[in-house]
């Protein structure tokens, strides 16, 4: 498990970008259509992903395959919410007290 992204949901796409290249000073690093835009933090190799999708803010960590990593944690497989993302999965998860985390996989790039 690595931590790869922060997810940052917005309501304003623009907003939300000119806060992160515009306030921060953070350099885009890739964009997915009209609706998400990943910004390099400096010093890290950790992203900040923002999107206008609804799901809540929280880490995302890299695995090697999302379906064996739910597998392999049957407790979070009750509550994974699991979508196909480009290239692989991404499952939104979330601690006991509800806070989201996620895990995602890139298997089609591997």
């Amino acid at each position: 498990m690595k931590l790869t992204f922060l997810y940052a949901p917005v309501t304003d796409l623009a907003a939300g970008i000119a806060f992160y290249r515009d306030v921060l000073g953070w350099d885009e690093a890739w964009r997915e259509g009209d609706h998400t835009v990943a910004f390099a933090t400096p010093d890290s190799d950790v992203q900040v992903m923002v999107s206008i999708d609804t799901d809540p803010a929280g880490p995302m960590f890299l695995v090697d395959s999302v379906d064996a990593y739910l597998a392999a944690n049957p407790a979070l497989a009750a509550d994974a919410a699991v979508q196909d993302i480009p290239d692989g999965k991404v499952a939104r998860l979330a601690d006991p007290a509800g806070n989201a985390f996620y895990v995602l996989d890139q298997q089609a790039a591997a």
